[in-house]
């Protein structure tokens, strides 16, 4: 296995951003939030913050090989599903725009609160990498 952990992200404490399975197979990508390089979370609400740990997500995939079309599962986190649901349609642009039109199998799920505190949404997901 082979953790990977891009320099221009926060530094990992206690886990790794990205573990490659075995070359050209599985990576499972570590849940990210809208930290920025510091280890401080951007972002002002929801989409601000959906749109820098998508990003996140997507750089940590990069580094490891994988494309946004080789998202298989993704996990979203939300601390208010309500929040989350009202803006629905400017996270839908969000991805359509980083993303583009591929789904993966996908869950959001309430959380009481993240490890950061400031944290409104986090974001972990398994690519498969053709």
């Amino acid at each position: 296995m082979e953790r990977i952990n891009p320099p221009h992200l926060a530094p990992p404490t206690g886990f790794s951003h990205a573990v490659r399975a075995a070359p050209g197979t599985l990576v499972f990508l570590a849940g990210q939030t809208a930290l920025d390089g510091a280890g401080r979370i951007v972002g002002n609400g929801i989409v601000e913050q959906f749109e820098r740990a998508l990003t996140n997500l997507l750089d940590v995939a990069a580094a490891s090989g994988a494309a946004p079309s080789d998202l298989a599962k993704l996990t979203v986190f939300a601390v208010d599903i309500a929040d989350y649901r009202w803006h629905a349609r400017e996270i839908g642009r969000v991805w359509k725009r980083l993303v583009g039109s591929d789904y993966p199998a996908m869950a959001v799920i309430g959380a009481t609160r993240l490890w950061d505190e400031a944290a409104l949404v986090e974001i972990e997901g398994i690519a498969v990498i053709r």
